[in-house]
């Protein structure tokens, strides 16, 4: 293994992440689900070599591959904005193992109303939870709004829900299966802006090329919010899309018939593959460090920028969470 240097920029992005395929590549790295049985000694020991690394102090005989993977770990368990450990089932690592499970029991039990209801609600408590986890941290949210949102978007999912659930009562057998999907869409125009309000309602920091902050903007904010709720309909589709055909056709062969019992875990297992690879390639459709022309935003700020540092910058960036 070669010795790292003092020099080594830690957080140089080691695939290009203007392209799909290098962000995709980064987010299989952090979103790996492996990484949440990691001990949170080992996650705070990942933290402190990745902050010496910045310092430029490198604990002799320590190897580039060690610095990348405790800055693996870094990234998987520690947010972006405030540094801060973040909650575990809050952590994109823990989408395929929190969110196979709720999915395949969502697609499983979608006939009864009891059921749909109860399946949803904690699938939108896992969505807020994470919501949560991964909002822009410089935009603090109260208890009351976070409270707020949760009914709000649990609501949605759960009419949604119940509605299309009896509305499909006399439609082919694999429209119902999709309703759970279509819960899930819905909830999620509502989830998550309405956990990010505060973004909406002040703005988001944008800076310039060189991170040096310029000014808090809502259509920033509104970008970021709406590329993050098509990143997480994209995310759960193929699974919640894909899978319901699947089944469908397998429960007419007489060996499913047989062991009704083992659908609820093979539906969770199928889930599972869909979203080891849809976790990351969903959150790599946008590039993390959002990108926006200076006129696109308000004409106050933009105004403010111009003043400021003339034509010097032609665009800002920020971050736009996940």
């Amino acid at each position: 293994m070669a010795p790292a240097s003092a020099s080594f920029d830690i957080d140089a992005p080691r695939w290009d992440q203007t392209t799909f395929v290098g962000r995709l590549k980064h987010f299989f790295n952090i979103t790996d689900p492996r990484t949440v049985l990691v001990s949170e000694q080992e996650l705070d020991r990942a933290k402190a070599l990745v902050q010496g690394c910045r310092a430029g102090v490198v604990p002799p005989g320590t190897s580039q591959e060690q610095l990348l993977y405790a800055k693996k770990l870094y990234d998987s368990a520690f947010h972006p904005d405030s540094g801060e450990k973040m909650n575990l089932i809050g952590r994109m690592s823990f989408q395929v193992p929190g969110g196979m499970a709720i999915t395949g029991f969502m697609l499983q039990f979608y006939r009864t109303v009891p059921a749909v209801v109860f399946w949803q609600w904690v699938n939108q408590s896992f969505n807020a939870l994470v919501n949560y986890t991964n909002r822009n941290a410089a935009c603090p949210i109260s208890l009351t709004q976070i409270g707020v949102a949760y009914v709000t978007a649990t609501s949605t999912a759960l009419a949604t829900a119940v509605g299309l659930n009896l509305y499909t009562k006399r439609a082919p057998p694999l429209v119902a299966r999709w309703v759970p999907f279509a819960a899930v869409a819905a909830a999620n125009c509502v989830n998550i802006p309405m956990m990010r309000q505060q973004e909406l309602i002040n703005g988001i920091a944008v800076t310039d090329e060189n991170n040096n902050e310029l000014g808090l903007s809502r259509r920033a904010a509104a970008k970021g919010i709406t590329q993050v709720v098509i990143s997480r309909i994209a995310m759960a589709a193929p699974g919640m899309i894909i899978l319901p055909i699947i089944m469908e056709q397998l429960e007419k062969f007489p060996f499913m018939k047989r062991i009704r019992v083992l659908h609820a875990p093979l539906q969770v297992m199928l889930v599972g593959g869909f979203l080891l690879f849809m976790v990351p390639a969903a959150c790599a459709l946008f590039p993390q460090r959002c990108c926006m022309a200076l006129s696109s935003l308000e004409p106050e700020l933009r105004a403010h920028i111009v003043a400021t540092h003339g034509d010097k910058v032609p665009y800002v960036y920020f971050n736009k969470g996940l």
